[in-house]
């Protein structure tokens, strides 16, 4: 069995419908070989005040615009100190757009869902393959700040 025996079998019902076919396949080709492997990386530490931000959810995205739904590269939870260390790699045409989601509650009071802030992570910080070559360090963020624009999110829990 072959993906082209799909387009020459007697079931087909002309010719012209699987030449028409086999082209439409084809011209695919040339889009799916030049997707290159993108990685990218970033580490720091989340405070609440004076205090680490511990076993909070950290997520590393490729930022997609339109239909295309953003790609996860990875996730995690911050350590007893606040720390986290997330890399990953998606493959894409253009150049990928990392951004990392921070989900906390610092600071939050009784509101429902967590707060999100968004951290993007600049272009030289975006490496070909699957391991990044080196890592976007945030440093220490206190997530008592309220970020420009900032939100609510209630299906990201830990």
């Amino acid at each position: 069995f072959s993906l082209l025996s799909l387009f020459f079998s007697p079931n087909v019902v002309s010719s012209s419908m699987s030449m028409t076919s086999l082209l439409l396949l084809l011209s695919f080709f040339p889009l799916v070989s030049s997707l290159v492997d993108q990685s990218a990386g970033v580490r720091g530490v989340l405070l609440c005040g004076d205090k680490p931000l511990a076993n909070t959810k950290v997520k590393l995205y490729d930022d997609d615009a339109g239909l295309d739904l953003d790609d996860l590269l990875a996730e995690g939870l911050t350590d007893s100190l606040g720390q986290f260390l997330l890399h990953g790699y998606t493959s894409e045409i253009g150049t990928i757009d990392p951004k990392l989601n921070v989900y906390h509650d610092c600071d939050d009071g009784i509101k429902p869902c967590q707060r999100k802030a968004t951290f993007w992570i600049p272009k030289d910080f975006v490496s070909t393959g699957q391991h990044p070559s080196k890592y976007f360090d945030i440093g220490h963020v206190n997530m008592q700040t309220i970020f420009d624009g900032e939100s609510r999110d209630c299906f990201h829990r830990k």
